[in-house]
């Protein structure tokens, strides 16, 4: 979804954000975000989504200025397309197949398998695949593809995220907890049959739905955008502010100096009157 457009309750309803799960599946926790039943279905709240989505969306833009980065984890097959588009039309990372334990709680070993891989593709582009065997070959495409199924969206992981925004908290529960150990703020869709407890910015959702993920998906990434343009015009006003200081001590270096050339002078002066006293004393 591209655009700076806010989110309305129509354009909510229209990507049916509002379907819930069977009443059977219901998590309890979820009970003060249902409006109603309709045929057995819990249906959302609307009224209180918006708002929680204006509010993660809010601070999603205020981690964005501030420099850091949001990492998008959806691995269910209605998430996988969103969670890359939306990502990387952000420039945010991003985690759309299995999430490997560890991904954020053992960052240095992680960091080591992107390293790892980004080695292989740099052989690979380089020629040094030419000279091998077929099957050396081959068995090293092989393992590049593997890696990259896992890590390709997060090959410039080189530090924690800002925050995770997170696609069924339910199925990525694992992500949700190293990111709750380490302190990482979580944004997340949070369907009629999840926990939202453990959510820093639950935004209550159909996360079953490819357009209603799509939906929501493209509000936090145009967060981000939003965000990062604040981030670029500040650090161009600190560079501004730099390079005027820079100038101002420049010009105070120049007066200095100017000042230290007429106490020059005025010693020139003074020495030549000396020598002319001098001078008279001896006549």
């Amino acid at each position: 979804m591209e655009g700076n457009q806010s989110p309305t309750i129509q354009a909510l309803v229209d990507a049916g954000v509002h379907f819930g799960h069977q009443r059977r599946r219901w998590n309890p926790r979820m009970g003060t975000y249902i409006y109603a039943q309709k045929d057995g279905i819990d249906v959302i709240n609307l009224q209180k989504t918006l708002s929680l989505l204006e509010h993660a969306i809010e601070f999603v833009k205020d981690v964005a200025s501030n420099g850091k980065r949001v990492m998008f984890v959806g691995t269910k097959k209605q998430a996988v397309n969103a969670i890359i588009e939306e990502s990387s039309r952000s420039n945010s990372m991003w985690v759309n197949s299995r999430w490997l334990g560890g991904t954020l709680t053992n960052f240095a070993t992680i960091k080591d398998r992107i390293n790892y891989m980004l080695s292989l593709e740099s052989r690979r582009d380089s020629g040094e695949f030419e000279v091998l065997t077929k099957k050396e070959t081959l068995g090293l495409e092989n393992k590049i593809n593997k890696l990259n199924k896992y890590f390709d969206g997060i090959r410039d992981f080189n530090e924690l995220p800002g925050v995770l925004f997170v696609v069924d908290v339910g199925r990525e529960s694992i992500a949700v907890a190293e990111a709750k150990k380490l302190g990482i703020p979580v944004v997340a869709i949070v369907d009629t049959d999840c926990d939202p407890s453990g959510i820093d910015f639950p935004i209550p959702g159909n996360d079953d739905g490819i357009r209603s993920i799509k939906l929501v998906t493209g509000f936090i990434a145009n967060a981000i955008l939003e965000g990062s343009v604040v981030n670029t015009q500040e650090a161009a006003s600190t560079d501004e502010e730099a390079a005027s200081t820079d100038e101002e001590a420049a010009s105070t270096d120049e007066e200095a100096a100017s000042t230290d050339e007429e106490a020059a002078s005025t010693d020139e002066e003074a020495a030549s009157t000396d020598e002319e006293a001098a001078s008279t004393d001896s006549k």
